[in-house]
Order: structure tokens, then sequence, then C-alpha cells
């Protein structure tokens, strides 16, 4: 991803964020992580993240989604015994979020992959989370979410958070940002 495209995605996430009610630091938005996931399809696959606290306790982030943005399909896995994996609750706070778990798949669902990336989205139940709704996620559950037509805000509180550590469907995916 080329660092101008970051900046830019940055901004955006930055007003959206603001139109949340939600206001940053300029350090924090300068600091917001934009995840493309290797992808180079930022508007389709990608992620907006302002960390506030990431310890050996406790994560405390706010995700942003543009309109129909996808955080593909992924698990937080144990990472060694005393730590079962990454468990955390969203908690939308602006837009709608289309949530994919295991489950019973949803006959209408909203969320749309296109037909050549679909073998990389497993989880079939949609949960809808509009402004005020939560669900928590826990450790080692296959899951992935999308924007809905007017992007979406979403605090995480979470566990521990080690982004490296996530495993994601498609093999393709890296997690951690890399800059041109």
């Amino acid at each position: 991803m080329h660092r101008e495209d970051a900046a830019r995605a940055r901004h955006r996430a930055a007003a959206m964020l603001k139109k949340a009610g939600i206001v940053l630091t300029p350090a924090e938005e300068d600091g917001m992580e934009v995840a493309d996931f290797g992808l180079g399809r930022l508007d389709r696959y990608g992620l907006e993240i302002v960390t506030y606290v990431n310890n050996g306790r406790y994560c405390a982030k706010e995700l942003v989604l543009f309109p129909g943005q996808t955080c593909p399909e992924h698990i937080h896995p144990p990472l060694g015994p005393d730590n079962p994996g990454k468990q955390e609750t969203f908690r939308c706070r602006f837009g709608t979020i289309y949530l994919h778990i295991p489950g019973e798949s949803t006959p209408e669902s909203m969320a749309k992959i296109r037909a050549e990336d679909k073998a990389n989205f497993t989880a079939a139940r949609e949960v809808v989370l509009r402004p005020g709704d939560q669900v928590t996620i826990p450790p080692e559950i296959r899951h992935w979410f999308q924007a809905g037509s007017d992007g979406a805000v979403v605090s995480e509180f979470s566990s521990t958070s080690v982004d490296a550590e996530d495993i994601f469907t498609d093999p393709r995916i890296r997690r951690v940002p890399v800059y041109d």
C-alpha cells in the first residue's frame, strides 16, 4: 500500500469517527493503522484501527470500515498455556455491521462477497449490529464482518491483542501492513 493512500484513509476514517462523536487527538489520527491485509484492495478488504491501549491484560480500539469494506475471515488462536486467545466485544457506534460467525447460514445475508472470494468466507450466520448493539466473540471462533452502505464505527474491547498471530482463512493475507 502506498503511504499516500494510507494517509487519505486515515483522514477519511477520522472524519467518520468524528461523525460518530468520537474525538481523536492528532497523535491518535497519525498513529491510526490502515490494514489492507496485503491484498491491495483497501476499498473492498480493509480496516482502519485506532488502538487506545493494548497491554498484557486488555485492549481497547476503534475499528472503522468504509461503506462495503470487509475485515476478512479469521480466528484468534491460543497463544500459550496461559493465553486462550483473544476474546473481543464489538459495540457498534455508527452505521451497520454485518458480522458473520459459525452457525446456520442466514438465508438473506446482507453482506456481499464476490464469487471468486467466497471460499475464504465460511462463517455463514449473520448478526446485524446497529448503533448500541454489541456482541462478544470468544477465542478461536471464526468470524468476519462487513460495513453497510454508510460505513461503520465499532468499538472493540478485548483481552490482549496480538494481531500478527491472527489466522486468516485466505492464505494470501498479511495482517501487518507493508507500506511502499
